[in-house]
């Protein structure tokens, strides 16, 4: 089969950044939203010099800021299309207040540059008279104006106009500023520079932490400021004051900064990041983890890699020892070749009877020489009853958090092994009275990974929201692709669907989450405002804190908030376990107060950890995600991890169902509705 040989890099590149769809999902939990980036522009080499007024009193007297903005996260650069950075008001911070909205008059932007090595820059220049909070900060016991406290903060525009509304952010930035704030102390300020804005020359500010160590607290000493604009640099004690008319900033990544090992051996590396995932995995008690005996026996075989690849088979194997799907490593193209490059050209599935059937055969490949035909039961899988070599199949695209996920993938790679490896097996066409056998030998085959993966069957140039009216019932149908998208284009068609929904009376609505790999859980409870009149609390994330030695609360609650419009018709949302992360987070709102009917042959996916902060590099360019955050519900329960949320009707698969002449889920959801 060399003719196929040319589609190996291709498909193998295909499939990879297929499956970094799967393997990296989630987001940034931080008081903003999971910043990325825009397509690249070009960045000027230089910025012109800035005029000076004839008789201006402070040459020096800061107009510009502009730096870098270095990141290491994935989720980084792709899915944000408006992004900025911003003078900051930091009043939230000083009333610590996680809810503190941005006021639109007081939201100075500049923009945000990406040159062709995805390097990003910034610049912003400083309003002549800001328009923040005053916060009166001496602690001299008498009333003051105050000044104006900014930090240089990284953002993007999700909803509305080009600035930030409430759902786009509130409270202060912990990520991709100017500041340093301590994930294990609520997010105090702890370093990086901030500018001060003073109306005259009357007023003071902090120039030290003061005995607490906390920054704006009534222990804080403070010294005169002088009027205007001043760079306060926190990380010298006492505080730096100086001036500047350009002020360089670098921006700060923060707690997201993947922790990179990869300079180590890889014994080094593996022992070190296994340190701390032991302690800041969420799930350890739930999935029954014994990190000692995994950290004797992977440790051993990472100090026995003699490359990359052994390395690589390693780490792999040990993933697969965590039930949990948002567990992963990097895909390696050259493994994968090695012990699944090859198959036999046909798609397998499981029926609700437990026949398993052949719902695909490709042409010119070994199935098909063999005779096999659509819509044939397999029998015998060298000389066994077919579910029992099912039930031993290790699936390459683990781990899984739940046994529905994983028993599906087994489908998929009962037929993968490596090329020129043979199986015998006994098969019933459609009709036939008997059983045949065929000897099948595998060939170069990634088609049929293709066809099984219902994440690669999507249209590339679908849009992420695709919508119509359903002609027969009269009924709204909506697919949601995806929630990693361009966030602005998502809101904007989002929007867009409710209000046609609204404006033409439509009388239910089907929501279609079957093949959804997840992204943003914030969109997707932003999404669910549209449909609710009133605000729920739907979970709160719990962090390991390496000082209390416990996981303990965010304080700031994933909430469902009343959007502008407002859709009160039926709805069905139709779920798979392909439904996966932020997908399953926004089925479980949907679900609430009986808000929809969940439809689906299987429940979703059911891996909902926060990923965004157990991000690691290791030796060999290895990519390593773990989960951090552990979703508690208000009544004390963990969210959807190793369940997925259920069906309300879960709809059988039958021999139609999986040989696609008919849509079985999507009929039972309108029955439901008309009926409702």
């Amino acid at each position: 089969m060399q003719q196929r040989t040319p589609l190996i890099t291709m498909i193998l590149a295909l499939a990879a950044a297929s499956l970094a769809c799967r393997l990296f999902t989630g987001g940034l939990q931080t008081s903003e939203p999971t910043p990325t980036s825009p397509a690249p522009t070009r960045t000027p080499t230089r910025l012109p010099p800035i005029p000076v007024e004839p008789g201006a009193k402070n040459p020096d007297e800061p107009v510009f800021v502009s730096g870098e903005i270095p990141y290491t996260s994935p989720f980084f650069v792709n899915m944000i299309a408006e992004p900025f950075v911003m003078l900051e008001d930091q009043a939230g911070f000083a009333r610590r207040d996680k809810e503190f909205r941005f006021a639109l008059e007081g939201q100075a932007i500049g923009p945000v540059q990406v040159d062709e090595d995805l390097k990003l820059t910034y610049s912003l220049a400083l309003p002549a008279i800001p328009q923040g909070t005053y916060l009166d900060l001496d602690n001299d016991g008498e009333r003051d104006t105050g000044v104006q406290v900014f930090a240089v903060a990284y953002w993007f525009n999700t909803w509305g106009p080009p600035f930030l509304e409430e759902r786009d952010g509130k409270g202060w930035s912990t990520a991709h500023a100017s500041t340093i704030t301590d994930p294990e102390n609520d997010y105090e300020i702890t370093g990086g520079h901030l500018i001060v804005w003073s109306p005259d020359d009357q007023q003071s500010f902090p120039s030290g932490f003061g005995p607490d160590g906390k920054l704006f607290t009534e222990d804080d000493p403070a010294a005169p400021i002088a009027p205007g604009y001043s760079l306060v640099n926190l990380n010298e004690e006492p505080f730096e004051v100086s001036k500047s008319a350009r002020i360089e900033l670098t921006l700060i990544e923060g707690q997201g900064e993947v922790k990179d090992y990869s300079d180590m051996d890889y014994e080094a590396a593996f022992r070190r990041m296994l340190e701390k995932v032991s302690r800041e995995y969420p799930f350890t008690e739930e999935k029954n983890i014994d990190w000692q005996q995994l950290t004797e026996t992977y440790a051993e075989r990472a100090a026995q890699a003699d490359n990359a690849e052994d390395f690589y088979r390693a780490v792999r194997d040990f993933t697969h020892q965590i039930p949990d799907g948002h567990v992963s490593v990097s895909f390696n193209a050259q493994v994968f070749f090695e012990e699944q490059g090859g198959s036999f050209g046909m798609v397998l599935a499981e029926l609700s009877d437990g026949r398993i059937i052949v719902t695909q055969v490709l042409p010119d490949l070994p199935a098909e020489q063999a005779g096999i035909l659509p819509g044939a039961e397999i029998v015998e899988w060298e000389g066994r009853p077919v579910k029992e070599a099912l039930a031993e199949i290790e699936p390459y695209l683990g781990p899984y958090s739940t046994d529905h996920d994983r028993r599906l993938d087994q489908l998929i790679f009962l037929t993968r092994m490596p090329v020129g490896e043979r199986v015998r097996l006994s098969y019933r066409n459609p009709g036939a009275a008997s059983p045949q056998v065929a000897n099948l030998q595998a060939e170069i085959d990634y088609e049929s990974l293709f066809a099984a993966l219902p994440s690669l069957q999507q249209d590339a140039l679908a849009m992420p929201i695709e919508g119509r009216v359903l002609e027969d019932s009269g009924l709204g149908y909506l697919r949601i692709n995806t929630f990693s998208d361009d966030y602005s284009l998502m809101a904007k068609l989002w929007e867009r669907y409710i209000s046609e929904l609204i404006d033409n009376e439509i009388p239910g609505l089907i929501l279609d989450l079957r093949v959804n790999s997840g992204g943003s859980s914030g969109l997707s409870l932003d999404f669910a405002g549209y449909l609710f009149d009133h605000e729920i609390e739907v979970y709160e994330g719990y962090y390991y804190n390496e000082n209390s030695q416990q996981f303990e609360p965010t304080g700031y609650p994933a909430k469902i908030q009343p959007a502008p419009k407002y859709y009160d018709g039926p709805i069905a949302v139709l779920i798979s376990a392909d439904c996966f992360s932020a997908c399953e987070g926004f089925s479980y709102a949907m679900s609430l107060e009986d808000r929809s009917i969940l439809v689906g042959h299987y429940p979703t996916a059911g891996a909902f950890g926060e990923v965004g902060l157990g991000q690691y590099k290791l030796p060999g360019d290895l990519s390593l995600q773990f989960p951090t955050g552990r979703p508690i519900t208000p009544n004390g329960d963990i969210l959807i991890e190793g369940m997925g949320v259920q069906p309300d009707i879960l709809v059988p698969v039958t021999y139609e169902s999986a040989m696609g002449q008919v849509d079985a889920v999507l009929e039972a959801a309108i029955k439901a509705l008309l009926e409702e």
